[in-house]
């Protein structure tokens, strides 16, 4: 009796003391689905960004939100769902994993792996919109990011936490010049974001292929939204890779993060928008075209001591059509970035590579992220070779030169065979310091340029056979010592290398 006494108490004392606790969730119902938009009805509450999930587990984003229906982009698969199909508010915008863990792993828009090397652990949620940090949280950007290109380092600086808009016209190195940049990370505790948008799964897998060859893939993250995925994942899959960026920038890691590219992003976000209906604008781009890049790019920043020290240095790839660097896109990302570098289709064409049209290219950051050995030997290339592409278009008129015009073609002919370089091999800092004093001293002058490619390579060769601690001091600096031992070095060499091609020559 004692039994049935104990549970007759221990139910009274539970109803006495239970909190009845009610939940309450908004539910929708699709109305209408095709080509990767949902229209929900019944999503009264529902706000802009806002994660949905619909009855199967698929998520989506709100991006519309009329009176009547709220317009959703579907991120992953559609074709199971149906009109009628339950969707629920989850009260939270979309946020995805981040974390030491992605790096040298493949994944998609949403960072899931795509890699086959199973799992990723430890990782941690963040959202993939976040405000892009204060001016009093950033400090100058005057920390240089090497990209092991000659012509890049020398005359068109880039410094951690700045935005570098890569630009040209199809074919032309883009790609290239950020995979050199990539490369060249090697060793310098700079973590780097792959973001391919639009690409084709065949170049996907190359370029993976040329990262593991060259050793960079272990700090590399590759977020692909290749042309298979629809508008929807190349749309969300920058800002999700930025996430990824941001959470290293706040650890205070530098980022290195390349948009290849933003071209192909403007076209995806312009084919959502024309599915929901939104009224199209100047080459049919929504009115919020401009707002899609700028808080994109403005997260790419060098942040204070007091918040780590962290930076995010952006390479924004655009492409443009027949050279044309006044069109829309280009236009807004030259607005928003500090600074472009142009490659041109008829310098490729002549075998100049990379194609750097280095009068239309600029770094607004400047030699403030240039080494000082560097500053000091390469101040006046950028100056010289203006004056050379002058020269050499008008001297196509002209064959009475006098002495100082043709010094200037004959230098500027040879700084250009030495801006040339084979794609996927950087050349470290040091050494191109060294070859861009050669040139100012005028070492190179008497040297012909069918053969200035080769005094380059046996250069490096000697160099780094015989001169490792002074590539090594050029780094930390410049001074009347250091000069001295780096003219010593070149002028033997070259006395050297002269030597060698007269007695070829006999």
């Amino acid at each position: 009796m004692s039994n049935v006494e104990d549970i007759t108490k221990a139910l009274r004392d539970r109803i006495k003391n239970h909190q009845p606790q009610a939940e309450s969730t908004e539910v929708g119902h699709v109305i209408s689905i095709a080509d990767g938009i949902a229209q929900i009805s019944g999503l009264d509450n529902c706000v802009s960004q806002e994660k949905l999930r619909f009855e199967d587990g698929t998520i989506g984003v709100a991006l519309n939100l009329d009176k009547v229906s709220v317009g959703a982009i579907i991120l992953g698969s559609f074709e199971h769902i149906t009109e009628g199909d339950v969707v629920r508010r989850t009260g939270e915008v979309l946020s995805v994993p981040v974390g030491d863990a992605l790096l040298g792993r493949t994944v998609d828009a949403l960072l899931n792996p795509i890699d086959e090397a199973g799992d990723i652990t430890g990782t941690e949620m963040s959202p993939v919109e976040a405000a892009a940090p204060s001016v009093m949280d950033r400090q100058p950007v005057d920390e240089p990011l090497q990209t092991g290109v000659k012509a890049i380092d020398a005359m068109i600086p880039i410094g951690r936490g700045q935005r570098e808009l890569i630009i040209g016209d199809r074919q032309t190195g883009k790609t290239t010049l950020a995979i050199d940049t990539i490369i060249n990370q090697k060793d310098t505790n700079v973590k780097c974001v792959y973001v391919p948008i639009g690409q084709k799964q065949s170049n996907i897998a190359r370029i993976l292929a040329q990262l593991d060859r060259a050793g960079a893939l272990s700090y590399t993250t590759i977020v692909a939204a290749n042309a298979a995925d629809g508008a929807a994942s190349q749309y969300i899959a920058p800002y999700a890779a930025t996430a990824q960026a941001e959470h290293l920038m706040r650890n205070g890691e530098d980022v290195l993060i390349v948009y290849d590219d933003l071209s192909k992003h403007a076209v995806a976000y312009r084919e959502i928008s024309l599915l929901l209906r939104r009224p199209p604008g100047r080459e049919a781009y929504p009115g919020d075209v401009f707002y899609l890049h700028s808080r994109l790019l403005e997260r790419s920043a060098r942040l204070n001591e007091q918040l780590g020290g962290g930076s995010i240095t952006s390479l924004p790839i655009i492409e443009t059509k027949a050279g044309d660097i006044g069109a829309y896109i280009p236009t807004n990302v030259i607005s928003i970035t500090d600074g472009q570098i142009y490659l041109e289709s008829g310098l490729f064409n002549k075998g100049v590579r990379p194609a750097i049209n280095t009068g239309n290219s600029v770094s607004r950051v400047g030699s403030a992220a240039q080494i000082k050995a560097m500053k000091k030997v390469a101040g006046k290339i950028r100056t010289q070779m203006a004056q050379f592409r002058e020269l050499e278009a008008f001297t196509q008129f002209s064959s009475d030169l006098d002495a100082d015009t043709k010094h200037k073609l004959e230098r500027g002919l040879r700084i250009r065979e030495l801006l040339k370089q084979s794609q996927y091999q950087p050349v470290e800092i040091g050494t191109q310091v060294v070859l861009f004093y050669a040139i100012r001293e005028g070492f190179i002058d008497e040297i012909s340029i069918d053969t200035l490619r080769d005094y380059e390579e046996q250069l490096v060769d000697y160099l780094k056979a015989t001169q490792q601690r002074l590539l090594s001091e050029l780094t930390e600096d410049w001074n009347d010592e250091i000069e001295s031992r780096v003219y010593r070095a070149v002028e033997t060499f070259t006395n050297s290398y002269s030597a060698q091609v007269k007695n070829t020559e006999k």
